[in-house]
């Protein structure tokens, strides 16, 4: 998988690499909305993997997992992306306001229809408290501490940002996870 492999100004050459990002985020979603519709109507970690998990059918979805976070990587400089969102604190209080950081994120849905316009949400790493980590400029800054400063789980945020996936060259995901609720 690498930037514009397979592509020269939106035409494939044939070898299948179109936009395999777009693609990956696609198979994704479906895995999610299957998961989030039960019951109401390789390598070790990769995102082919993860999806396998999260729809296992040995354990009828009761690993309970609803969620394939991922990290995107940059077309370019290839670092990864850190998504960066504002909001209240409580939410809708009309009180402080909270930045939130995260190279952390959830595919939620496809925005009108479009092949690689997403919307995707923010997941904040957190530590054993449920207060989110110190982040930096890195991802493995976001994982780094111990104890009461050491990454535990990921939460929800509530924040969602827009973005076109013809922007990414390459996506890693995580095992599958449930995120704990925004608060």
């Amino acid at each position: 998988m690498s930037c514009n492999r397979g592509s020269v100004g939106g035409v494939s050459n044939g070898d299948g690499f179109e936009n395999c990002v777009c693609d990956v985020i696609s198979d994704i979603i479906a895995a999610q909305d299957e998961v989030a519709n039960n019951g109401d109507g390789c390598c070790s970690t990769s995102c082919e993997r993860s999806i396998d998990r999260l729809l296992s059918p040995t354990t009828g979805n009761g690993n309970g997992f609803t969620t394939v976070p991922f990290i995107l990587y940059c077309k370019g400089d290839c670092k990864p992306f850190i998504g960066t969102g504002v909001t209240q604190e409580p939410r809708d209080s009309g009180f402080d306001f909270d930045c939130v950081e995260s190279p952390i994120l959830r595919a939620k849905k496809f925005v009108d229809d479009e092949e690689c316009c997403v919307k995707l949400e923010l997941l904040e790493v957190v530590n054993p408290g449920g207060n989110p980590v110190s982040g930096g400029d890195t991802v493995c800054e976001f994982f780094r501490g111990e104890g009461v400063g050491a990454a535990r789980n990921l939460r929800a945020s509530g924040v969602c940002i827009t973005v076109d996936l013809d922007c990414f060259c390459a996506i890693t995901c995580l095992d599958p996870i449930t995120p704990v609720p925004a608060p």
